[in-house]
């Protein structure tokens, strides 16, 4: 008896000691390095969430690729909305500091061209230590358009792969629509 009340406080001990080493390093994994995240809403269709509101894709949002701030145009990223600091939005880079995008023209029907919507200027430089984002779905996307350029400092992550659900399991791909492309960019 004695010896089963021994054995049974070693593995309570081993327990807790493992507890005390598991879960310092866990929130140190997903604070650093790389978390899952529900995306919601349509403002990335058809990107993300091409269901609308049936499914929502989740997403692995990789810290450790931007804790640089290396970030290039096409990143779909995650970041703290500079409305909202309680809220993390995700969008796409569509500029980067020192280009120079056109925000005029919303759709031309002769040409399809489509531009950069509502913002309160024709041409903007993104300004040093910022980005440019937007949703992919036009119109129903609260991003650059309606706050300006970004600062980096509010990067959260990069979303690198969809996790969820199984039968849309891919590795997200930088990509920016041609149309998106910036003018110019300032050379250094």
């Amino acid at each position: 008896m004695a010896q089963a009340q021994g054995l049974g406080r070693r593995y309570i001990k081993a327990f807790f000691k493992g507890f005390f080493v598991a879960v310092p390093v866990t929130v140190t994994f997903l604070d650093r390095v790389a978390c899952v995240a529900r995306v919601e809403g349509a403002s990335m269709q058809p990107s993300l969430n091409p269901g609308g509101r049936q499914a929502s894709d989740v997403v692995l949002l990789n810290h450790w690729s931007i804790r640089n701030y290396d970030v290039q145009r096409g990143d779909i990223v995650s970041l703290v909305s500079p409305r909202n600091p309680e809220q993390k939005i995700i969008k796409r880079v569509i500029a980067l500091e020192g280009d120079i995008i056109n925000i005029s023209v919303a759709i031309s029907e002769r040409d399809c061209n489509i531009r950069t919507i509502g913002y309160k200027k024709k041409y903007v430089k993104v300004p040093h230590g910022h980005i440019w984002v937007e949703g992919d779905h036009h119109g129903h996307s609260f991003d650059s358009n309606a706050f300006g350029p970004v600062s980096l400092g509010l990067l959260h992550a990069r979303a690198t792969h969809i996790l969820w659900p199984p039968q849309r399991w891919q590795k997200l791909q930088p990509m920016l629509p041609p149309e998106r492309k910036p003018l110019h960019r300032e050379q250094e």
